[in-house]
């Protein structure tokens, strides 16, 4: 969708059309940092000069949000689907310190309405992941500390006041992230992870925005920080891996959805989620990983009740001088 495009939608939203179409806020926008298959949250570390890498698709779908804290339905909207196709990349350094590269490419779409949806490139996250802590933790297994600095710059000029089929929130971001990880001798494993990102402000294509109530005569928008955490345990031995877990976001300032409004892009975004992840190692390719996961918002403020099914297909590579070769 071209700027002018969104632009005439705007329109229409403030004229005759504004109290009955609601556009909730899309979680995604924030959530392009979690794509599983060994990312900055968890507590494994490649080996050095290995490369673990690959693509991962992903499909969310929603047709119930909080406004606020009101759950409800819009049936101008229908049900409003995001799928990303995920390239990513983990590459040893050294068997401490990994860094961690991906770009997704974005749709989005409704079921029902006027409204079109949006396609393209969305934001590069650049991360260093370094392992500063092993040891042995009783006799049953080793525990770990990591350290990760991360950044998010969009890629594309997509415009980030056309949610929730904006592709991103056109924020560049950093984040540090501290995980702590007990890996036991039989397979077992329980980790925890909380990091805290700042958010550089936005510009719109418009000169004014109203928000919080009050009417701002610029184009330029402060985004309130994030702060996040998951726990989560499961199961990883011989490139097996399952794991369940639950995450908590909490954004520290902005405004609700209005009542009978269009949601704001440094709207306030919480939400409680649940999930589970299985990664296998094909038995004739060694290599060769397929990943399967599924994510469920149980509760949130100014987001969708989304559901969400993800599937990969990661390589292993081993270069010269890999302990692994």
């Amino acid at each position: 969708m071209k700027i002018g495009d969104s632009l005439t939608l705007r329109g229409l939203l403030g004229g005759v059309l504004r109290p009955r179409i609601l556009l909730p806020f899309a979680a995604f926008a924030l959530l392009s940092g979690s794509v599983p298959a060994q990312t900055v949250d968890d507590g494994i570390m490649m080996t050095r000069r290995t490369l673990f890498g690959g693509n991962i698709y992903s499909h969310d779908s929603w047709d119930q949000y909080w406004e606020g804290t009101l759950k409800r339905v819009n049936g101008n909207l229908g049900t409003v689907t995001t799928q990303t196709d995920t390239w990513f990349a983990n590459y040893g350094i050294t068997d401490r310190l990994n860094v961690i590269a991906k770009i997704p490419y974005v749709w989005t779409n409704t079921s029902q309405g006027v409204l079109r949806g949006m396609q393209g490139y969305q934001d590069i996250t650049l991360a260093a992941k370094y392992n500063f802590l092993e040891k042995p933790f009783t006799k049953f297994g080793s525990l770990r500390s990591i350290a990760v600095v991360s950044a998010g710059i969009p890629i594309t000029n997509y415009t980030p006041d056309f949610q929730p089929l904006s592709l991103g929130s056109g924020s560049k971001r950093i984040s540090a992230r501290y995980t702590m990880n007990f890996q036991s001798k039989l397979g077992w494993y329980l980790n925890g992870s909380t990091a805290y990102t700042w958010r550089a402000h936005v510009t719109l294509d418009r000169p004014y925005y109203f928000t919080e109530d009050q009417l701002f005569l610029t184009n330029i928008v402060e985004m309130p920080s994030v702060y996040d955490y998951v726990v989560s345990a499961g199961y990883l031995k011989r490139g097996l891996m399952t794991d369940f877990s639950f995450s908590q976001q909490r954004t520290q300032g902005g405004g609700d959805i209005r009542r009978q409004d269009q949601p704001f892009v440094s709207n306030r975004m919480n939400f409680s989620k649940v999930g589970a992840l299985l990664m296998y190692p094909l038995p004739k390719f060694r290599n060769l990983v397929v990943q399967f996961s599924y994510g469920y918002t149980v509760d949130g403020r100014n987001v969708g009740q989304a559901s969400s099914i993800t599937t990969g297909l990661l390589y292993r590579f081993h270069f010269p001088g890999s302990p692994n070769q």
